[in-house]
């Protein structure tokens, strides 16, 4: 059985989608309350998954690849050191230099991002025991804990339809039911909001 990382690219994909919102939001001091829920989420589940990356995956890499490939593993945390200044950066700001900020956040973390699935994320289907990969998935799953009533919805709030449908797959049919009946509607309710915003801004 290999490694199936669709989690993980929409992860990657709900992280990029949330940053392009967030700077559509924060481009007039209008937006800046409406950016506030998307905000939060964003910096809840990236925190979330860097230490888990940080604490579960990177150190079990490091035991199982080539020498080699080391410099790669230094390259994710030197690439997560330099994210979390970014994210003080946005949350210390004024109005003024908001943007710029936001802007420096969103070319270290897509650059980021795709450093890892253009190099990373191979190295792992590579190299990575199973045993490893379902450890970093449950502590990543441990700490959203509680709050995956808005994590799911969150992370699948527009994923195309095959990706979202093997995500929730994946999942008990307690967890797709919940998801269904309760976490989305509510999750709906919170981003109405920041959902408006965008639409005036694309209409």
């Amino acid at each position: 059985m290999s490694i199936d990382m669709t989690m993980m690219y929409v992860l990657h994909d709900a992280l990029r989608r949330e940053l392009d919102r967030i700077a559509r939001l924060t481009e007039t001091p209008d937006g800046l309350l409406k950016a506030t829920v998307t905000w939060e989420l964003f910096t809840t589940y990236l925190h979330i998954h860097h230490t888990s990356e940080d604490d579960a995956l990177w150190p079990a890499l490091r035991k199982v690849v080539p020498e080699t490939d080391l410099a790669l593993l230094d390259a994710m945390e030197a690439e997560h050191a330099v994210i979390d200044p970014a994210l003080a950066a946005v949350e210390s700001s004024g109005f003024d230099d908001l943007a710029e900020n936001v802007a420096v956040l969103r070319d270290r973390l897509t650059a980021h991002l795709r450093h890892e699935e253009r190099e990373t994320l191979p190295l792992i289907a590579a190299t990575l025991p199973e045993e490893e990969w379902a450890r970093f998935g449950a502590l990543h799953r441990q700490r959203v804990g509680d709050d995956t009533a808005r994590y799911l919805p969150w992370m699948l709030d527009s994923a195309a339809d095959d990706l979202a449908d093997r995500v929730l797959n994946s999942l008990p049919e307690s967890i797709r039911t919940a998801y269904r009946d309760d976490w989305l509607p509510a999750y709906r309710a919170i981003r109405v909001t920041s959902r408006e915003s965008d639409t005036s801004r694309e209409s």
